[in-house]
């Protein structure tokens, strides 16, 4: 292949991998927006509300976060919870509101995660459900999907999202 040609395919295999990347971004921002719709949509049929799912979990611990997710294409109830300065992952029936199981965390992302809520809890002066009815009571007709609390300028805080049909927002409580 002479020089020109080189030259020349360079710069057009440079912007055919540049597209190729922006597609994939785009498809997986699509993707992932589309699983929040679906969430969003889940959630606003599932039986038992995130406060109750709080309620249910408390049963095994401090709760220190909590979330409906989708998990193998189903609906799921997960509370991490603390207790005995150990860990657990929650999982609450999200049609009858009875634990289904906890399993311990003790390693990886969840666990890094539990240990920042755990610690944002420690300085709270109110509970998560706390905090989830006073965001719902300003957000008329929304159903909580998960509630995070961390710590912003040394004081806590719980990020609440809120659903409501397809439409998710954010509400920041101070805990």
């Amino acid at each position: 292949m002479n020089t020109t040609r080189k030259a020349w395919l360079v710069p057009v295999l440079a912007a055919a991998a540049a597209c190729w990347g922006s597609t994939l971004a785009a498809q997986d921002k699509d993707e992932q927006e589309g699983n929040q719709a679906a969430l969003a949509k889940a959630v606003m049929t599932a039986r038992v509300s995130l406060e109750r799912g709080l309620a249910a979990g408390a049963s095994d611990g401090q709760p220190v976060s909590a979330k409906f997710e989708m998990e193998e294409g189903k609906l799921q109830l997960s509370v991490y919870t603390v207790k005995d300065r150990k860990f657990f992952e929650v999982i609450v029936d999200h049609n009858t509101g009875k634990v289904v199981k906890a399993e311990p965390i003790a390693a990886g992302e969840d666990y890094t995660a539990a240990q920042s809520q755990s610690a944002a809890m420690a300085k709270a002066k109110v509970s998560l459900r706390a905090a989830v009815e006073k965001a719902l009571r300003s957000n008329a007709g929304f159903r909580a999907v998960s509630v995070t609390p961390s710590l912003k300028d040394g004081r806590a805080v719980a990020d609440i999202t809120l659903a409501k049909g397809e439409e998710l927002k954010t509400a920041s409580v101070p805990l």
